[in-house]
């Protein structure tokens, strides 16, 4: 039962890796006027990604400097999750996986 929740929790944390690389070529193809967010579903796709990562982002936002108007933020929160968050789920996980054998 552990293990699925785990594993069900590593494949919830690449999803979300997936929305933050997504929101991040939507805020590129948009800045760069490839994408018109008049449009109705490029408007909604938008939406969506920035409901699901700016709650994660503004924070790192808050402590990160301004440089020269780049938003770090999700590079920040990519490593975050690729070496420190990964790796503590899986020693966690390992940690549980022995108390329990």
């Amino acid at each position: 039962m552990i293990s699925i929740i785990f594993q069900l929790l590593f494949e919830l944390i690449q999803l979300y890796t997936w929305v933050v690389l997504l929101a991040c070529l939507f805020s590129f193809l948009i800045g760069f006027g490839i994408l018109d967010p008049r449009n109705q579903i490029v408007w909604k796709m938008s939406n969506f990604l920035y409901r699901m990562t700016e709650p994660v982002l503004r924070p790192i936002r808050n402590v990160l400097p301004n440089v020269a108007n780049i938003d770090l933020s999700p590079l920040v929160l990519l490593l975050l999750i690729q070496y420190v968050l990964m790796p503590v789920m899986a020693r966690i996980y390992g940690m549980l996986m022995v108390g329990i054998a």
